[in-house]
């Protein structure tokens, strides 16, 4: 009889915590349905308040509107993008590297690219140089600019003329004469800095 007893004392016990559990369950699962209710409820106003607002006695009139389009130019929105998840310095002058490489008539993704390659867009620079490019760096001889505004507008110049200028329009191409001790893995990386632009 008591090992009956024990038995049907435990049955209870599960019992009990069974109904607890549901009845929490049931809880939670109409807390969340009054919290959707209530969402529904606020839409369904604002709805109904919209719709005494849709029309008015006034009559419409068109001329009246000043109608202006713009075609936005997402390029330097782009490279602000890519600069900032970089922690670059160059994200102040986005727009004037687009200026730059319209001007100079080659995609605006190519100073960038080679910048996150030569030092990491502008990280790793010698110091007080501006020059995120390598432009001129060989050995212990280092060009300076004064402002990275100089370095892009020389850097943009230079590559029309001594690269693009002469069929070396290819990352592959510009290496060679850029940096002919690269094995391949500077036009790689570039390339590579090009895509993640796009």
């Amino acid at each position: 009889m008591g090992k009956k007893l024990t038995i049907y004392f435990f049955a209870f016990i599960v019992l009990i915590l069974l109904n607890i559990t549901l009845l929490i369950n049931l809880s939670v699962q109409n807390k969340k349905e009054e919290a959707i209710r209530k969402i529904l409820s606020e839409i369904e106003e604002d709805y109904n308040l919209a719709k005494n607002f849709n029309y008015s006695n006034a009559p419409f009139d068109t001329s009246s509107l000043p109608i202006e389009t713009k075609l936005t130019d997402g390029r330097a929105a782009n490279l602000k993008a890519f600069f900032r998840r970089h922690g670059s310095p160059l994200y102040d002058f986005a727009e004037l590297i687009v200026q730059e490489s319209d001007k100079n008539g080659f995609d605006y993704r190519l100073l960038p690219a080679i910048a996150m390659q030569e030092s990491t867009l502008c990280r790793a620079i010698p110091t007080e140089s501006h020059n995120c490019w390598g432009w001129g760096i060989y050995g212990n001889s280092v060009i300076r600019f004064p402002t990275y505004q100089d370095a892009i507008k020389t850097v943009a110049a230079g590559i029309k003329k001594e690269y693009l200028d002469k069929g070396l329009t290819t990352a592959s191409k510009i290496m060679a004469k850029y940096t002919p001790s690269s094995k391949g893995s500077w036009a790689y990386a570039v390339n590579m800095f090009l895509r993640d632009l796009e």
